[in-house]
């Protein structure tokens, strides 16, 4: 309770930091603020055209059915493989003046949150302009579903960005267990593909239920079944009390480490 209360006390450093990111993340560039949204359209591009083009699916919409789950997953991926290094990035900081060591990643990560929220608006705007539709009522479950998504990734943050002080090598290891966490999640391919002896596996995945909820609000304009976060959600919460526990515990000697 004392660490939530100080980090209470601390909220305006938290909005401070997360503004400073979102203002530096593309600063001196020409196009600037706008690869928030070129990113990710880029990236869609080129799935696109691999697996509907050359790898071809017979997905109606695929464009549509890779974007809306492409724009969490890139939050998600950020969260955990760009935020292991928040506190590394952040040294100065740490060692000139006492604040919550916390506040870095949860800065990040929240950072990154605002950033997905932003490309939400070229997910809507894609909607309206290609005629696909929207389920008004399924988009109010939108914000569980991103609750659940936001714990879990705060979570991992916590967790890699402690032991990363430590272990640099883990920054690199996260990108390669990204990529593979990637390909094993439902984002480029459907989940009626994966062989069903092998989908009591696959749905241990956290990430499976959220992208599929996603999906469904997204893409099939219908109601997501909610329970199915039940897991997904209990691993949040777990990861995020054990990557708290960790971090709190490893804090102490950041300055010397770093």
């Amino acid at each position: 309770m004392s660490t939530i209360k100080e980090l209470y006390d601390y909220r305006q450093m938290i909005f401070s930091l997360v503004k400073k990111d979102l203002r530096g993340r593309y600063k001196g560039s020409v196009l600037g603020f706008l690869w928030t949204f070129i990113n990710p359209l880029f990236q869609l591009i080129v799935y696109t055209i691999v697996f509907s083009k050359i790898l071809r699916n017979d997905v109606p919409r695929y464009y549509l059915y890779l974007f809306v789950a492409l724009i969490p997953w890139i939050f998600f991926s950020s969260s955990i493989t760009v935020g292991a290094a928040s506190i590394i990035s952040q040294k100065d900081l740490v060692k000139k003046i006492y604040f919550p060591r916390m506040v870095i990643p949860i800065s990040y990560v929240t950072s990154c949150f605002v950033n997905m929220l932003l490309c939400f608006i070229v997910i809507f705007a894609v909607i309206i302009v290609t005629g696909a539709g929207i389920n008004f009522v399924a988009v109010l479950t939108l914000p569980i579903i991103m609750i659940v998504e936001y714990i879990f990734a705060l979570g991992m943050a916590m967790l890699s960005s402690a032991v990363t002080v430590y272990f640099r090598d883990l920054e690199h290891i996260l990108g390669i267990v990204s990529m593979a966490w990637m390909y094993l999640t439902p984002i480029v391919y459907s989940k009626s593909i994966v062989p069903e002896k092998y989908l009591p596996i696959f749905n241990l995945n956290p990430m499976t239920p959220i992208i599929e909820c996603y999906r469904t609000v997204l893409y099939d304009k219908q109601i997501p079944d909610l329970s199915t976060l039940l897991i997904a959600a209990a691993l949040g919460v777990f990861f995020l009390i054990f990557g708290a526990l960790v971090f709190n515990k490893l804090q102490k000697h950041f300055a010397e480490e770093l």
